[in-house]
């Protein structure tokens, strides 16, 4: 194991510094110089919030779409989870039935482009299967206060549905990517923690749900708060079927101010922040586990 020491700052960090902070200023320079194109940042801000004679300020497009990408991340990682669990389990089972139908889901689901299963699964799911539940109706007729509840969990009435199906898909997605996260977890604990749970008596589930899964799930930590970063980049591609997330407000907000570089490039920043943050908490809860395992 390599040594867990400090990093320290020397000269040669500050000559890197100094050389990197140089090329981009020359770089944003020529930029500025070479780049015909008018600059119009001022306007950005009421984009982000506006003001109401009513509310106050409230949020704009912007926000309003980073609110619907939070908004489907949350509801497409928490379905993916338990389907990832399940997924990664059937493929550490001893049974081949089991690990057949794991592998298959995994296989199939890694191997496709993300953008052919919105397309497949929207118009199969969001037009053939959502249509008989009649949710925009339900929702339409519930009490005025459910309606706002709905709202602000999942979608408006009239976009619920494909909100529905954008979940739908972007879970399945997802789980098929924890569900290799599931599967090298508890393939990364030591043979002798199963050995040791069966000599005790205990049967082979009793050994995964008691001694295997605390060991597995703090190896898992890293890379599933990785896979949820990747759901909230990869909420993204649901912007093609409509759905009014922050790429898709970026869009059309785009195409109705032709403000190329300041519309995308609040929205990296957007993402950015988001993400990171979703970063800077796994991180946390990495450390807090740690800190409370037994040596």
């Amino acid at each position: 194991m390599l040594p867990n020491h400090r990093p320290r700052w020397g000269q040669l960090d500050t000559v890197l510094l100094l050389l990197l902070l140089c090329a981009l200023g020359y770089l944003g320079m020529r930029i500025h110089t070479g780049l015909e194109y008018r600059w119009n940042w001022q306007v950005i801000p009421q984009y982000l919030v506006r003001y109401d004679p009513v509310d106050g300020w409230v949020p704009n497009l912007l926000i309003l779409g980073l609110f619907t990408t939070i908004r489907l991340s949350f509801w497409s990682l928490l379905l993916a989870l338990p389907i990832g669990v399940i997924a990664g389990l059937m493929r550490t089972s001893n049974h081949l039935f089991n690990r057949l139908v794991g592998g298959t889901y995994v296989t199939l689901l890694r191997n496709l482009p993300p953008l052919v299963l919105i397309f497949i699964f929207y118009f199969f799911i969001s037009d053939q299967i959502l249509p008989f539940l009649n949710l925009g109706e339900w929702v339409l007729a519930a009490p005025h206060w459910l309606q706002q509840v709905a709202t602000l969990l999942l979608a408006p009435s009239d976009q619920l549905e494909a909100f529905i199906a954008a979940i739908i898909t972007l879970a399945l997605f997802e789980a098929a990517y924890i569900g290799e996260i599931v599967r090298a977890g508890i393939n990364g604990v030591e043979t002798g923690q199963w050995e040791a749970g069966r000599a005790l008596g205990m049967r082979r589930w009793q050994v995964l749900q008691s001694v295997v899964m605390p060991q597995a799930f703090q190896r898992m930590i890293p890379p599933l708060a990785g896979q949820a970063i990747s759901t909230i980049k990869d909420s993204a591609i649901v912007s093609v079927i409509s759905i009014q997330e922050l790429t898709f407000q970026g869009m059309e907000l785009m195409a109705a101010t032709y403000l190329t570089f300041e519309v995308w490039i609040t929205v990296t920043v957007l993402y950015l922040l988001l993400t990171y943050s979703c970063s800077w908490l796994a991180g946390k809860l990495e450390l807090r586990l740690q800190r409370t395992s037994p040596s």
